[in-house]
């Protein structure tokens, strides 16, 4: 199982970082001309910035905050847990560990993200079922848990390039299935 997800990883971040420049800022913008299929005023949505070749999603965030939503933020912890904070705009991320970028304002602790009516995943992809393959780290596979336990039910979705949204990925007992694979096409109904 390990090998058949190591596998196809490899082969959809070779894909990802294949894509022009110009093809990866229209995709950002048409995911982020989705915001009001996703989320109203008042909502909070838990999201993340994306990095490297992942479908862009800072246009996305400023469009979800636009639209009146709470959009909070992830701040990786030393154990590959996530911390948030809420997103107040790109003049206040600042560079983090690994590339990413983080939210510099108050640290609202790993169980805020239970409060979300919306998460916002990141992926490599997602099946019909509404598996999805992850980069490996386990970071969202704590947040997912985290929700199960607090027996919080928001919509869960991950956003992909249209060619990530796959008949089967690999799976384990582990994996949890989540409701949207959002592309710039729209938002695709998945289970």
């Amino acid at each position: 199982m390990h090998n058949e997800k190591g596998a196809l990883r490899t082969r959809l971040l070779s894909e990802r970082r294949a894509l022009a420049a110009e093809a990866r800022e229209r995709a950002a913008a048409a995911l982020a001309g989705h915001a009001g299929e996703l989320a109203g005023p008042g909502a909070t949505v838990a999201a993340y910035v994306s990095v490297g070749a992942e479908p862009g999603t800072r246009p996305l965030l400023d469009a979800l905050r636009a639209r009146g939503a709470r959009v909070l933020l992830p701040v990786l912890l030393a154990d590959n847990d996530l911390d948030w904070a809420e997103y107040a705009g790109p003049q206040e991320l600042a560079p983090a560990g690994r590339g990413l970028l983080e939210p510099v304002g108050e640290r609202l602790g790993p169980e805020a993200v239970t409060g979300a009516a919306l998460v916002l995943l990141p992926g490599l992809a997602v099946d019909r079922r509404g598996l999805r393959l992850g980069r490996g780290g386990g970071s969202y596979d704590r947040v997912l848990a985290r929700l199960e336990r607090a027996g919080v039910r928001p919509v869960l979705a991950v956003l992909l390039y249209e060619h990530e949204l796959l008949d089967r990925v690999p799976a384990e007992p582990h994996d949890r299935p989540v409701d949207l694979a959002l592309t710039p096409s729209g938002p695709h109904r998945l289970g």
